[in-house]
């Protein structure tokens, strides 16, 4: 098995980023209507890059993967609970999830909490 890990980073920042914008637009809502991104925690600078892309300030971004490294399927809800115990989230807040996975699938959704 050969990982080509800067091909990988490319189509997942992509893919993240256009799984996020054709939500955005589903939902007729900007990326500035968000209160927080809760992302798949596979890498720091995947997730630093798709702040940039999005324009969206990385201290509204949940990262824990500095705490648990890549738990796969297992990132968002860990986020989550976590974001809820720190208080990052209040009644009402417009969370985003968004995920990158083997085979290079992706995708995003909306919860209004």
């Amino acid at each position: 098995m050969i990982m080509k890990g800067h091909d990988t980073f490319r189509v997942a920042v992509r893919g993240l980023e256009q799984a996020i914008i054709a939500l955005l637009r589903q939902a007729h809502i900007s990326v500035r209507d968000i209160d927080i991104i809760i992302p798949h925690q596979a890498n720091i600078r995947i997730i630093e890059a798709l702040a940039i892309k999005l324009r969206y300030p990385m201290e509204k971004i949940f990262v824990n993967i500095d705490k648990y490294g890549n738990t796969s399927a297992a990132s968002i809800p860990i986020a989550l609970h976590e974001a809820v115990a720190a208080k990052r989230i209040r009644d009402n807040d417009l969370i985003l999830f968004a995920a990158f996975g083997s085979g290079l699938t992706w995708g995003a959704s909306l919860v209004k909490w």
